[in-house]
């Protein structure tokens, strides 16, 4: 492979638009070859600026138009299924936004074919994994300085959401991360999930239940649990507290300086996940392109994409049923192990 990716990137959205700035300013190795979105004025305004990257309304017409060596998926995840499987087939590296897919059925489907390719080409875009203190933290852990890890604890706050996010979204779109982050963290599979539903604030909207309380388990009995609240209103605050049988390490919460001044003291909460993410989206893409031009990919794979697919699936059902579900997975193929 070349040494400089010729990256399509799939969707102009707010994700998409942002990965094709960094790709264009911030990632050695790499260059926007082609932006595709329905939207066609949309994807020529995310190009501007840009040379020789063009706009197209087909992901078929950027795969097969013989400039592009890499492909980042930016669409809503119910796009992602077809798209990816048409990128396997043309044998591309690639970098998925989370979720693979929103299901596990059809997230194990990229599996399959990926496992037929007989290599790992799709990197999933849990971010996280590259933030500097996630990353300390699984060292920490790895290390084992403080003994075995026993429990951790999450809180997952958002000033707001969008209009239409839903009850299920609250699993989907904002605990799948921490779902992630667990397996990350205990290099284990999470083997249940409960969602417990307590008094709820007048700030959701109808149809949503917010916070709401997720309790899970892994393989070693690890436990874990989630605060999800995402109309806190007072910031993007992710933060998450391990305790081991020697000591207590927290990361995230408050970010930036701390001030005492004119009586007052405090400092600042990161208003969205862009502030408080940025730096490890640029070092998980980096990553991408490095390992792709090796031939390799440089972060979660499709197995991780699909097991924390079974695990929003049991999610979902332990928030409708408020029962301990057990997350159902299949035989993780040899090509992941």
């Amino acid at each position: 492979m070349a040494d400089t990716l010729r990256v399509a990137v799939i969707g102009a959205g707010r994700m998409g638009a942002d990965h094709v700035q960094r790709l264009h300013r911030r990632i050695s190795g790499a260059e926007v070859a082609a932006v595709v979105d329905i939207d066609l004025g949309r994807a020529n305004a995310t190009i501007e600026g840009i040379p020789g990257a063009v706009a197209l309304t087909d992901a078929t017409e950027a795969l097969d138009g013989g400039d592009v060596s890499a492909v980042l998926v930016a669409t809503p995840g119910f796009l992602h299924r077809d798209i990816l499987l048409a990128a396997l087939e043309r044998d591309l590296p690639i970098l998925c936004e989370k979720p693979l897919t929103p299901d596990a059925d059809s997230s194990w489907q990229i599996v399959e074919a990926e496992t037929r390719l007989g290599r790992q080409r799709i990197q999933v875009g849990f971010m996280r994994r590259f933030d500097a203190e996630y990353a300390q933290l699984e060292r920490t852990i790895r290390s084992g300085e403080f003994g075995e890890l026993l429990m951790l604890h999450h809180q997952h706050r958002n000033p707001s959401t969008p209009e239409g996010f839903t009850n299920e979204m609250l699993i989907n779109d904002s605990v799948v991360h921490e779902f992630d982050a667990i397996r990350f963290f205990t290099g284990e599979e999470i083997t249940s999930v409960q969602v417990r539903l307590g008094k709820a604030t007048k700030n959701a909207p109808a149809g949503q239940h917010d916070p709401q309380h997720v309790l899970l388990e892994t393989e070693s009995g690890v436990l874990a649990d989630v605060e999800i609240y995402v109309n806190a209103k007072f910031g993007y605050e992710v933060a998450t507290q391990a305790s081991f049988e020697d000591g207590i390490v927290n990361i995230g919460g408050d970010r930036g300086a701390y001030v005492r001044t004119a009586g007052r003291w405090g400092g600042k909460v990161t208003p969205g996940f862009e502030d408080r993410f940025g730096a490890a989206y640029d070092v998980e893409v980096q990553a991408w392109v490095d390992a792709a031009v090796r031939g390799e990919i440089g972060g979660p794979t499709a197995w991780d994409g699909y097991a924390t697919a079974a695990c929003c699936e049991a999610g979902v059902e332990a928030q409708k049923s408020g029962e301990k579900v057990k997350v159902r997975l299949n035989t993780k193929p040899a090509l992941y192990n």
